[in-house]
């Protein structure tokens, strides 16, 4: 057993596939298809990560909207959810731009990050992909769960004999 676990820059896709905030939601649906790929990082132009774009944001424009729940008393509006996401919901279902479809502010990792810590990060902020940022916060690559599972692979089965 090694003494250092394995690390996000071991496993990650290098130069992953990113869309830029203007890009045609077309233009994202073409390259999930071709690429064979759930999600892409959503960069500006100096490759800084700006959002992430999934297929869970673009089923949303399928999918029927639900207003949020609430009530009337002595003539105002109580809400049981905030209104505000469901202003979210009516902006991603109506855009064409990636800028209106993606999620802001999404989590990253860095490729010093352990496998493990990065693992723990996608079940504990429910993603299923981590843009990996160098030190001027660039996009350097991505961590998918698939990669995880990979970096598993010799694990469990052991190293495959040549």
């Amino acid at each position: 057993m090694s003494n250092s676990s394995p690390t996000v820059q071991e496993c990650m896709t290098t130069d992953p596939i990113a869309v830029k905030p203007l890009d045609l939601i077309e233009t994202v649906i073409q390259l999930l298809e071709k690429h064979r790929i759930s999600g892409l990082p959503v960069v500006d132009d100096q490759n800084y990560v700006v959002g992430v774009v999934t297929e869970a944001d673009l089923l949303i424009r399928e999918s029927p909207l639900q207003p949020p729940l609430h009530f009337t008393f002595l003539g105002s509006i109580i809400y049981f959810e905030s209104p505000s996401h469901f202003h979210e919901q009516i902006k991603k279902s109506l855009g064409m731009l990636v800028q209106d479809v993606m999620t802001a502010k999404p989590v990253t990792t860095t490729p010093e990050t352990s496998l493990v810590d990065a693992a723990q990060i996608m079940r504990d902020k429910k993603v299923n992909r981590l843009p990996v940022l160098d030190q001027t916060q660039a996009l350097i690559g991505i961590l998918t769960r698939h990669d995880l599972i990979c970096a598993l692979k010799p694990q469990v089965f052991g190293q495959s004999e040549s």
